[in-house]
């Protein structure tokens, strides 16, 4: 755990009692302050309880009256589609306002750094699509490289959650939208990027408030080094904005097509991934074989990874072999099972258009499971990239509107999981793949996308017995 430092003697509110927030009360109380908390939950007083604090109603007139700071959870909206009564509330009395990450990053370094050899680092991941599995990716080829890290934010545990970490050690971080936007500090010393494709835009109001959130950790943070996707316009924006020239290596340009020039480039073309610097190659991997990385997203993926590692001075022939020990991530292009020649996976995190099309652009001859609570903008976007759909199973309770959209498709209605699978699979020839990757969030009939994918896993395993 890391106790919160600046706070001892003062009163801080907490706002959410999540898995952030409880993490945030606990860091608090061990750097010495008094806590108190509002959640708008029915087991408010219960995890208040057990945390040993106070319940006061923030949303009420004077309810920052003696307070100093109040921290909030990142799910708790602070701005659209309108800010939460208790921290307008905090706004109106003065009362400063930040989230965990903020805590974190202006509590993680402490005197005994004076005493290590190599102070740790932080390794920082955002982006729409593909942060999980790339930071994810980044503490595996630590580990195998036999460097000391932890991985939380996002992914994991929480960020204040973690252990105070050690000489040379490297934290590596998930950050989402939520966490950077409010965050009052962020200083990693590697900001990584992946890709912007539109998500929560009403939380942000608006594609430009999503990337502004974003941008802001590498803006705001001003890393020693920008690990940056620039496959859409707003990462070639961004690596502009941070580069003084065309040979500044500080910013590292990841991509999926080839990129050239003077300056430091990771991008994958037709399955390889190639690194060069200063106009010449000073890598290659083939990434076609390794199984925990299918597909171009994947591909996308390893070459931010991969380019985060190297600014950390590990070797690319190091890298590679890591690559090959990957086993990916439950709910992300997962292989559940291959029976009767056909391989079922698992791509439950697949909740939007662009994630959704990215799986479908990994494999031949889908039998494709898709579905659920629709986001905005409708499934358009996604009908180019159905062109290996052999056949749709729709789930989910608007299911049949949701076939509606899919021009083109064979498609059956099947509304629940266990229905899809068993039609895929009776359907299913030697050589396809039946595919979980719904295109939409799991709501409508689960409490989250990993509780939809543990569902397609248990029809699977269904089918083995």
């Amino acid at each position: 755990m890391i106790p919160v430092r600046g706070v001892a003697g003062q009163r801080i509110a907490v706002l959410g009692l999540g898995r952030s927030g409880r993490a945030a009360v606990i860091a608090l109380q061990a750097g010495g302050a008094e806590v108190v908390a509002w959640d708008d939950g029915p087991e408010a007083e219960n995890r208040a309880a057990e945390l040993g604090v106070a319940l006061r109603d923030l949303t009420k007139p004077g309810a920052y009256e003696g307070v100093a700071m109040l921290i909030t959870s990142p799910g708790i909206p602070h701005l659209y589609p309108a800010p939460h009564p208790a921290i307008a509330r905090a706004w109106d009395e003065g009362c400063p306002v930040d989230n965990d990450i903020g805590l974190f990053f202006r509590s993680l370094a402490g005197g005994e750094w004076d005493e290590f050899d190599q102070p740790p680092r932080v390794v920082a991941v955002t982006g729409s699509n593909g942060k999980s599995t790339t930071s994810a990716l980044i503490h595996h080829i630590l580990d195998h490289a036999g460097r000391p890290c932890q991985l939380a934010g996002n992914i994991g545990r929480g960020v204040l959650d973690i252990e105070p970490p050690h000489d040379g050690e490297v934290i590596v971080l998930e950050l989402s939208s939520y966490q950077t936007d409010l965050a009052r500090a962020l200083t990693p010393d590697v900001a990584v990027f992946t890709n912007l494709t539109p998500d929560h835009l009403d939380r942000h109001g608006g594609p430009g408030g999503y990337f502004a959130a974003k941008r802001r950790l590498f803006a705001e943070g001003g890393p020693d080094r920008a690990v940056v996707g620039v496959d859409e316009p707003e990462g070639r924006y961004m690596a502009n904005q941070l580069a003084t020239g065309p040979a500044d290596d500080r910013v590292i340009r990841v991509s999926t097509g080839k990129l050239t020039g003077e300056g430091w480039f990771v991008f994958a073309r037709k399955g390889f991934l190639a690194e060069w610097r200063k106009g010449r190659q000073v890598a290659s991997i083939d990434l076609r074989a390794i199984p925990g990385l299918p597909g171009q997203h994947n591909h996308q993926n390893a070459c931010a990874a991969y380019a985060a590692c190297r600014t950390l001075g590990l070797a690319p022939r190091l890298i590679e072999q890591a690559l090959h020990s990957f086993a990916g991530l439950p709910h992300r292009s997962q292989l559940i099972a291959e029976i009767g020649g056909v391989r079922y996976v698992n791509d439950s995190k697949a909740t939007n258009v662009d994630s959704a099309a990215k799986a479908l652009a990994a494999f031949d001859r889908i039998r494709w499971i898709c579905g659920g609570l629709e986001k905005d903008g409708g499934l358009g976007a996604l009908l180019p990239a159905t062109g290996s759909v052999v056949k749709a199973y729709v789930i989910g309770r608007e299911a049949a509107d949701f076939a509606m959209q899919l021009k083109g498709v064979e498609v059956e209605v099947c509304t629940e999981m266990g229905t899809a699978v068993a039609r895929a699979a009776e359907e299913a020839q030697p050589g396809e793949t039946v595919l979980l990757a719904p295109a939409a969030a799991s709501f409508d009939q689960y409490d989250s996308f990993e509780k939809r994918g543990e569902d397609f896993a248990a029809q699977v395993a269904k089918l083995e017995a």
